[in-house]
């Protein structure tokens, strides 16, 4: 398995994070004396366990020396945890070969890394641990999981099931020769579930409690499932890299058109009115141009005083409209006295043919 991570500038990781893969590799050595002393495992089985154990520490080092976590993360001790068991797997599965079909351990092993394997997920979010490095550790183990499987049930069912656990590695070899597969893919929940799936269906297969012909009609399926899923991503990842608008980009041609026909519309003088105005098709096949002009005529020398032509408007423009008028800024309104008897500073004189008898009393008052 491949950890690739791109680097960033965070300090390198505490050796307590590097130690954990350390730790990972001593658990998996311990795992393989209890297996040796339950079913007696022989030299393959031993030597297959300690080349997994050598190369998972080597590999999750280099990963997370470029990845730089500050943590190694609960969830990435969930998956260090299914590793053990992987690598477990791996020695009973390499063992068979040699001696006795591995037995109800082996079903043990893979139902508890399976169960596992919906464990981490939900840790990470819980924990709010999520990372990418956690992300590839986890597909990588399942991928060799399933690889293992498939390695085991070939040998009952025939060489065709190689294919569940090596379209994975045929996958990324692919994208090495086409770099458009190594595209990064939407999240997708039944990728998961084929993924799931695939474990699921290789243990109930190898498990031998099925009749041969139920068991592969269950690898069968396995593989449909899996040709399906990978079809589609490899479509998905054909059309963006051929420029096709993926799904949730199938109106962005509107926009650019809008955009474009923004670009082509004239402005200012140049605008046409009435019926002059250029339709969609016509702003998209030319520009419209500016309206011509008149020159005015060249003062001849004898008549000096002579003034220059006024300009000609063309016949098919419209005139343009008078400039809306200045506005004035309005006064404010004068305050009115309040409503009652209206009463003066001093005293008001009235001639008294003017004056009516109710305005006498009210100035009076």
């Amino acid at each position: 398995m491949a950890l690739n991570n791109s680097c960033d500038t965070s300090p390198v990781p505490h050796g307590s994070v590097l130690r954990e893969s350390a730790v990972g590799a001593g658990a998996q050595v311990l795992l393989l004396a209890l297996l040796g002393t339950a079913v007696g495992l022989g030299p393959v089985g031993w030597l297959t366990g300690l080349v997994f154990a050598f190369a998972t520490w080597a590999v999750l080092s280099r990963a997370l020396r470029r990845a730089r976590p500050r943590a190694f993360g609960p969830a990435n001790r969930v998956t260090l945890g299914r590793t053990v068991l992987v690598g477990g797997v791996t020695a009973l599965v390499a063992e068979s070969f040699a001696g006795a079909p591995p037995g109800p351990l082996f079903v043990g092993l893979t139902a508890v890394a399976l169960v596992l394997d919906c464990v981490d997920g939900r840790v990470a979010r819980r924990t709010g641990t999520s990372s990418p490095l956690g992300a590839r550790f986890d597909m990588e183990v399942d991928a060799f999981l399933i690889l293992v499987l498939s390695v085991y049930v070939a040998a009952e069912l025939g060489p065709w099931v190689l294919l569940i656990g090596g379209m994975r590695y045929a996958f990324v070899a692919a994208a090495r020769l086409w770099p458009w597969l190594a595209a990064p893919l939407p999240p997708s929940t039944a990728r998961k579930t084929v993924a799931a799936l695939q474990g699921v269906l290789l243990l109930v297969a190898g498990a031998a409690l099925l009749p041969r012909e139920v068991g592969t009609g269950v690898v069968l399926l396995a593989l449909a499932l899996l040709v399906w899923s990978f079809g589609r991503d490899v479509r998905w990842l054909w059309r963006a890299a051929r420029g096709r608008r993926a799904p949730q980009d199938r109106w962005a041609w509107r926009d650019r058109r809008a955009r474009q026909d923004r670009r082509d519309q004239p402005t200012g003088q140049d605008r046409p009115t009435g019926q002059d105005r250029p339709t969609g098709q016509d702003r998209r096949t030319a520009r419209v141009q500016p309206a011509a002009r008149v020159q005015p005529a060249p003062q001849a020398q004898s008549a000096p005083q002579a003034q220059p032509a006024p300009r000609v408007q063309p016949a098919d423009s419209a005139p343009r409209p008078p400039a809306p008028p200045h506005r004035r800024r309005r006064c404010p309104p004068l305050p009115l006295p309040p409503p009652g008897r209206v009463r003066f500073p001093g005293p008001v004189r009235f001639p008294s043919a003017s004056v009516p008898d109710g305005a006498r009393e009210l100035v009076a008052g």
